[in-house]
């Protein structure tokens, strides 16, 4: 990328002190918000359907567009930081996400609210790896890893805080603050972070724009996308719908990558693959971030479907997992390790911790169930915060912002597959489980005897039964899906062995000049 950099006068020297890490405060509020709304609407979805005269099916279209428009726009960030900038391409996307939030807080109908979040999500996209580059870029060298550490913490706390949060709003006050209360923010935080950040301005480099690559990347995106969504609603294959949405995304998928190998100016570099250390880091970061994701996505489903937990509580309970990882962020983040130990270990340990929880009964306690969330949180911060460091210290520096948009679109994607994979077979087996209890259950009529003589009638005798069969149907389900998120773990911490050990660190600026 030919860029210069562009300075106003009196404007050129570094960030410090106290104004340094306002500016990282900023960079991380964006990533937090960007995160936040993929979960934050999540609980609101059947307040939303009523307030607007639609079906709850129909309303979960506010969270696939969200998740469309995002998965859009993630891996073009390298190309537009490129060609306008990256602290212009990240200002005006955190300031007009501020008013596409408005939009969708005052939407009439359901129809406004979809395209709405479709342009939240399409300005939400390069928050994510632009946050992170400029991190990098406005940090001195040895407090780059502290900033990360800031910034990865968003990443693990916003998914958590999102269903609690959006459930105290809809609860407490109107669905439409879900979207509202992020304009403030956005908003605010945007136009100031012009006048703090303007100074790291570059000038864009006039390519020429890849219409067919982006036309590629827009149906193979959207169509996947749409597949995992609406998935498990249509009973996957067994509908024409997904059978289409498949071949659509594979074929526009395979034409994608042929077409941007080929390019000479593409509108996503995939040429950074060519960095093994980058290729095995992203790989790790995908599979150990989807099974954390499943597991997180698991967890106050369950919690709330089967042991009475509501949206809040579920939420408290699961968010000492971010709680403990704050503590030990600084430590990891200050560590001269090898960050492929650090990974291993961080990795590894999330295994063990998700294999602990693969012994859960219907008893369990508030507490036997956060505390080994509480101990997986000691482990985040060795993985989320040297894998990132490595990923991006094995490719070149003016590759930065096209190798932080892909990594951020790939640990999207692999999240947005695993929830659809979890749900869908913790659903399956737990019909599976239900079944074989079925036949073993009371077999010899006794419970059925000692609640009928409690004055319960057949009928009633018959759904306590049932009800204790599936309870414990699910219970066997969620221990089982732990074990293979637990295994998964494993796997993806050995992975990470099979890159080289770093040469270098990631110098300041190294976001793309």
């Amino acid at each position: 990328m030919n860029e210069t950099t562009h300075a106003s006068p009196g404007l050129d020297a570094p960030l410090t002190g106290g104004m340094l890490w306002l500016a990282a405060l900023m960079l991380a509020a964006a990533n937090f918000i960007a995160v936040l709304n993929m979960t934050i609407a999540n609980v609101a979805v059947p307040n939303i359907a009523g307030a607007l005269g639609a079906a709850t099916s129909q309303g979960t279209w506010v969270i696939t567009s969200y998740a469309v428009g995002e998965a859009i726009t993630v891996p073009l960030t390298g190309w537009l930081a490129s060609r306008f900038g990256a602290v212009r391409v990240f200002t005006t996307s955190m300031v007009l996400f501020g008013v596409f939030s408005i939009i969708c807080g005052l939407a009439p109908s359901l129809g406004i609210l979809v395209v709405a979040r479709v342009f939240q999500g399409l300005c939400g996209g390069p928050l994510m790896p632009l946050s992170q580059t400029l991190l990098m870029r406005i940090f001195p060298k040895d407090k780059v890893a502290a900033a990360i550490g800031l910034w990865s913490m968003t990443t693990l706390v916003a998914p958590v805080i999102g269903p609690i949060l959006g459930g105290y709003l809809c609860d407490d006050y109107s669905w439409s603050w879900v979207f509202l209360i992020n304009a403030p923010i956005a908003i605010g935080f945007g136009f100031y972070a012009w006048q703090l950040l303007k100074r790291y301005q570059e000038l864009g480099a006039r390519s020429p724009i890849d219409l067919v690559g982006m036309g590629l990347l827009i149906i193979w995106v959207a169509a996947l996308q749409l597949m995992l969504d609406e998935g498990k609603n249509l009973d996957w294959f067994a509908s024409a719908q997904m059978i289409a949405l498949a071949l659509i995304a594979a074929i526009a998928f395979a034409a994608f990558l042929i077409w941007e190998l080929h390019e000479a100016h593409p509108i996503v570099d995939l040429r950074v693959f060519r960095h093994r250390g980058f290729t095995i880091s992203v790989l790790t970061i995908s599979l150990a971030f989807a099974a954390f994701f499943a597991a997180s996505v698991l967890t106050p489903l369950w919690l709330q479907s089967f042991m009475g937990y509501t949206a809040t509580d579920a939420g408290l309970a699961t968010a000492w997992t971010g709680v403990t990882a704050l503590f030990v962020a600084p430590a990891v983040a200050n560590s001269k390790r090898d960050p492929r130990l650090l990974v291993f270990i961080g990795v590894i340990w999330m295994g063990l911790v998700t294999l602990w929880r693969t012994v859960g009964n219907t008893d369990m306690s508030f507490w036997d169930i956060s505390i080994p969330l509480m101990v997986m949180g000691f482990a985040l911060p060795f993985f989320f915060i040297p894998s990132t460091g490595l990923a991006l210290g094995c490719v070149d520096e003016r590759e930065m912002d096209s190798a932080a948009g892909l990594m951020n679109f790939l640990r999207t994607l692999s999240g947005a597959f695993a929830t659809s994979l979890v749900t869908t077979v913790w659903s399956d087996q737990a019909t599976h489980n239900h079944a074989e209890l079925v036949g073993i259950t009371d077999a010899d009529g006794r419970m059925r005897d000692l609640l009928s003589q409690g004055g319960a009638t057949p009928d009633a005798a018959n759904q306590v039964i049932d009800y204790m069969i599936t309870s414990q149907s699910i219970m066997l389900s969620t221990n089982q899906i732990m074990t293979v998120i637990g295994f998964i773990f494993i796997f993806a911490a050995t992975l990470i062995w099979l890159a080289p050990k770093p040469v270098r660190t990631i110098e300041p600026g190294a976001g793309g000049h």
